[in-house]
């Protein structure tokens, strides 16, 4: 049931599917139904996530943002247009309003700066856009037992790349208090239910998706974006220095 590994970097059960913990067979329902003209996925690592938009909608414009160009090749050949981007200290090189669906899967808990990413993901969003949110569950139910058993949680140890913890309810906080009525959650949903394997995990995950491993959001842009981000950070005082962009010279 267990293997060696080396802290922080994956899982050490050997009876779950560790594709579930992407979840994009949840994806691929989510996007079906939506109108996708142009879609970013941010972290897009070998394309995966994009794939699956594709899959559903051959005619939209994918643009795969990553911190770094050595899966050009292999985006490119999938149909999709790389860019290199550090989006904790970047713009995104795109015009306001100009994206149907961005994409976050297994990314933003790796980054500090998540209100200059969010700043930067809704201003480029269209209203009536939808951010696809997807994150380690801190709350997960094998991490509420740990816990009770003085077990730190699985998905953000201190000796791995994740630095910032995500929940379903902390989560709806932070979109809540920062733009209020700007954000509609149209869908939660869950995907990967440690130590399961993949025939137990999905109908666990469908039935109590706010206890699965990964947790899933689709947030709808419904009004105009005016930096209500980072106009949060003018507003409360957070005690660090949280990245709002570069002063115009």
């Amino acid at each position: 049931m267990f293997r060696r590994v080396t802290p922080g970097t994956i899982s050490r059960l050997t009876t779950v599917d560790h594709r579930e913990t992407y979840g994009r067979h949840v994806l691929a329902k989510v996007v079906q139904p939506l109108a996708i003209d142009t879609c970013v996925d941010l972290g897009c690592g070998g394309g995966d996530d994009l794939k699956t938009v594709l899959a559903q909608h051959p005619q939209a414009h994918c643009v795969g943002v990553d911190y770094g160009d050595w899966n050009s090749p292999a985006l490119i050949a999938a149909g999709i247009k790389p860019i290199s981007v550090n989006i904790e200290a970047e713009p995104l090189p795109l015009a306001p309003e100009s994206v149907d669906l961005v994409i976050a899967n297994q990314v933003l808990e790796h980054t500090k700066e998540i209100y200059w990413i969010n700043h930067e993901i809704f201003r480029v969003l269209k209203v009536g856009g939808y951010l696809y949110l997807g994150v380690p569950n801190v709350l997960s139910l094998h991490n509420r037992l740990l816990g009770l058993v003085g077990v730190h949680p699985t998905c953000n140890k201190m000796i791995s790349a994740h630095v910032r913890p995500f929940s379903k309810g902390d989560t709806l906080l932070f979109y809540r208090e920062t733009v209020g009525n700007l954000t509609v959650v149209s869908g939660f949903y869950g995907s990967q239910f440690y130590p399961f394997p993949r025939q137990l995990a999905r109908p666990l995950a469908r039935l109590l998706p706010g206890c699965a491993f990964s947790i899933f959001f689709l947030i709808q842009k419904v009004g105009p974006y005016n930096a209500e981000f980072l106009r949060y950070l003018d507003k409360v005082y957070l005690e660090t220095n949280f990245f709002k962009g570069n002063p115009v010279s």
